[in-house]
């Protein structure tokens, strides 16, 4: 993650919002008498709700395990070839 002062961010506040939002990578920045805080994309923010979310969810993380364990002996769901078809036709 790239860290920048306070004071750069204000002053390069429209190119250093739009590289976090295209390159999609937080950004870091540091105050001398404060907090240090970061920038990120809403986009990328939601992903990171989601994602702790399912994390935090035991009844999920255990769904999860099984189907690894499924999938690893070769014994989980097998769409079919249309199915397959559907989907990377996306």
């Amino acid at each position: 993650m790239d860290t920048v002062s306070v004071n750069r961010f204000r002053d390069n506040l429209k190119s250093l919002v739009e590289q976090v939002v295209s390159s999609h990578e937080p950004l870091k920045v540091t105050r001398r008498a404060g907090d240090d805080f970061v920038i990120m994309s809403a986009d990328d923010w939601e992903r990171e709700q989601e994602s702790l979310y399912v994390l935090q969810n035991n009844s999920l993380m255990q769904q999860v395990a099984k189907s690894l364990g499924t999938h690893t002996q070769g014994t989980g769901y097998q769409p079919t070839e249309e199915q397959l078809n559907a989907i990377t036709d996306i």
